[in-house]
């Protein structure tokens, strides 16, 4: 990135924001419940350099309630999809201070809602670029501060993808259907937690996954699994373990937060039960290059063995059209889902289950 930091190049520098155009100091916009706001609605050909949110609001749940979309080039369906919070990089509706080359927090030391919040992935668009901004709160959010800034370019940007990011949740991961008798063995994707599935040309440039463990103990022993150009086995790239994906290693180590690779939030719980993570790894130096397709997956425990609660947020560039994404989860079905409770242990479960745990969760918050 330095080494290109003195290169002369085209264009002109702009910024959309929330500033108080009478030149008072409200500088920021408010978000009705239910309402849906066009943040930026830019035409002509650009880049879109940086990001920035900062979001004032007392439901503690809004991370997860309010939706960020991104729409390149008049396509009807969104490219950018995913809750507000999870887009920046932290899932579980929470917000805490970390920093890697492409999304940071800056977290407020004596409140637990409140975050600076930046993504610095560069968003090329050839004819023009809408974002917009869902409230799914039940009441109003009262301030809502943006930047957006970019680069307005003369002509359309050649050989340049455009940028997309979509949320997903498995909430719990299902137990696997295991294929013969040895319940260790796992020679298929089928079963796995899926992070990416896309058709075109292009390259995934990483994710963030968000587990809320429900049966304490380990949960990171699932290997992660590429498939470039269709589907086949063995994959293009096999991982060794969760850990191993993101970067760490013998576990992930919760302080650590480094450029491409990391934790981004932590919060233990007794021998890890009901422990809530987001662990990232970004490909900015090593992407992910498609022609075709690619689906990007993880197991969820060795095997598929754990029935945790997952979900993430993809990040690729690739060409237009896209495929319209899934529809989007509702709004309950987005929000973080109350500690699991450990239940008696002589109660009926089914082996698989307790293969797994140990100690069965309550079957009601599944």
């Amino acid at each position: 990135m330095l080494q290109n930091l003195a290169t002369l190049r085209d264009g002109h520098s702009r910024r959309i924001s929330s500033w108080d155009t009478t030149g008072r100091n409200r500088d920021h916009w408010s978000f009705e419940a239910g309402e849906t706001k066009t943040l930026a609605d830019i035409q002509g050909p650009g880049v879109i350099r940086h990001i920035w949110f900062t979001i004032g609001c007392q439901d503690p749940l809004y991370l997860r309630k309010c939706t960020l979309r991104m729409y390149w080039d008049g396509q009807e369906h969104p490219s950018v999809e995913a809750p507000v919070g999870d887009f920046f990089g932290v899932g579980h509706s929470k917000v805490h201070s970390f920093s890697s080359v492409v999304l940071n927090m800056s977290a407020s030391p004596t409140q637990d809602k409140h975050a600076g919040m930046n993504c610095y992935f560069p968003m090329p668009f050839g004819g023009s670029a809408r974002i917009t901004v869902q409230n799914e709160c039940e009441e109003p959010v009262p301030a809502w501060y943006f930047y957006v800034g970019y680069d307005a370019l003369d002509t359309a940007p050649a050989d340049q993808g455009r940028f997309h990011a979509h949320w997903r949740r498995c909430n719990p991961c299902p137990p696997p259907t295991h294929q013969g008798d040895d319940p260790e063995v796992n020679l298929t994707d089928r079963d796995n937690y899926l992070i990416l599935e896309a058709e075109g040309r292009g390259h995934y440039v990483g994710c963030n996954l968000s587990v809320h463990n429900l049966y304490g103990g380990w949960w990171g022993e699932g290997d992660d699994m590429i498939m470039v150009d269709g589907e086949k086995w063995p994959p293009d790239l096999h991982g060794t373990g969760s850990e191993d994906y993101f970067g760490h290693a013998w576990g992930m180590q919760p302080q650590n937060a480094f450029l491409y690779n990391g934790v981004s939030y932590h919060k233990p719980g007794p021998q890890s039960f009901n422990e809530r993570i987001t662990v990232y790894r970004y490909h900015i130096a090593d992407p992910v290059v498609f022609q075709r397709s690619i689906r990007v997956s993880s197991e969820h425990g060795h095997a598929n063995d754990r029935s945790d609660d997952y979900s993430s947020t993809a990040y690729w560039y690739q060409t237009l059209p896209s495929r319209p994404f899934p529809p989007f989860p509702k709004v309950e079905e987005r929000l973080p889902r109350p500690d699991a409770v450990i239940q008696p242990v002589n109660l009926p479960i089914p082996v698989t289950v307790r293969k797994r745990s140990g100690s069965p969760i309550d079957p009601s918050l599944r």
